[in-house]
């Protein structure tokens, strides 16, 4: 038996509309952006994956088309999925062992996901080459990377905000009580730069350009204690056709996502009101837990305390704790409830 198990390697996926992590033997080994460059003659010949896609993205010609498998947190293009899904599992595997293993999985999912969804997240992972596939939901995955005891009669609200979707989810008993999820996070702050600079500067640029102006000069308030330096940023101008440059400052782009922040605070605002007084009460002590890419935005814990009055923590790693959370549930997978299979 112990010879037949040196086969079976364990693996714990974070399937992000953005990124995609994985972890094995407790440690780190992909962290991807979840992109796949396919060839458009044979769409099952992967030209690149994970950075080196995101490379190509928007640059490509007619015989390359770049897919971003996931869209909103779920899978939106299965055969990418699959594909992106094996060559992740390849990097993992390439240089350890000599026969390929196979592989226990466990993936996290959005606690929003139909049936369907679901479906096509355990069929993309046994295409890749799962022997089994466990499935554990996003807040609870989160709550266990933050460190959180999710076993106790305690409240812990935990808001996941992502590149597709917000979760905004009270956790107590080993069980989600209140969950709220909203298709507005990372991606949709991005939209909302693109159409700021068209509207006020008249200058396009593409999703990866305002994805860095997202990370290098995003924030959520204008009164920063260190606000960062302004950023040059190349396009295309509107009037004229011909590239230019302008210089973005942060209070800028606090103009231009603010709407979408306001939807995020009225989407916990309402898991609050539906949340039991009791556990409620629970929250007020302790609390809420940011986490995801969307935690690390500037002054928005700042933000969300001016709103609610109550304590905000921003979690040590929010780009790696949900993947971590899975980690910790694949190696307990028979103890946790809420494991599925």
């Amino acid at each position: 038996m112990k010879f037949m198990n040196f086969f079976i390697q364990d693996v714990a996926i974070d399937l992000g509309t953005a990124n995609t992590l994985v972890i094995h033997n407790n440690e780190v080994v992909i962290n991807e952006p979840s992109i796949i460059a396919l060839s458009r003659d044979n769409p099952k010949k992967v030209i690149a994956v994970g950075k080196r896609a995101l490379m190509m993205h928007e640059k490509t010609h007619e015989n390359i088309r770049t897919v971003r498998p996931l869209k909103d947190g779920v899978i939106a293009d299965f055969n990418a999925a699959e594909l992106m899904i094996r060559e992740f599992i390849k990097l993992v595997h390439q240089k350890k062992y000599f026969i390929p293993p196979s592989w226990r999985m466990m993936i996290c999912i959005p606690s929003s996901i139909t049936e369907v969804e679901k479906r096509a997240v355990i069929d993309s992972a046994e295409q890749a080459g799962a022997k089994e596939v466990y499935l554990v939901f996003e807040p609870m995955a989160a709550a266990l990377g933050i460190g959180i005891d999710v076993d106790e009669p305690v409240g812990n609200m935990i808001v996941d905000i992502g590149g597709g979707t917000t979760g905004i989810s009270v956790i107590a008993l080993s069980g989600i009580v209140c969950d709220q999820s909203i298709r507005i996070a990372g991606d949709e702050l991005t939209t909302d730069i693109i159409e700021f600079l068209k509207k006020y500067h008249s200058l396009l640029v593409g999703e990866r350009t305002a994805e860095q102006i997202k990370i290098q000069v995003g924030a959520a308030i204008k009164t920063l204690e260190a606000p960062p330096e302004d950023m040059a940023v190349n396009g295309r101008d509107l009037v004229t056709g011909v590239p230019k440059q302008i210089i973005v400052n942060y209070k800028e782009v606090v103009d231009a996502i603010d709407k979408s922040l306001f939807k995020i605070e009225e989407a916990i605002l309402r898991a609050l009101e539906i949340t039991p007084p009791e556990l409620a009460a629970d929250i007020y002590r302790r609390g809420l837990y940011l986490t995801g890419g969307g935690a690390l935005l500037r002054g928005f814990d700042k933000r969300i305390h001016s709103r609610l009055k109550i304590p905000i923590h921003v979690a040590n790693d929010p780009l790696i704790n949900v993947v971590k959370g899975t980690g910790i549930a694949l190696e307990r997978y028979r103890q946790f409830t809420f494991v599925m299979n």
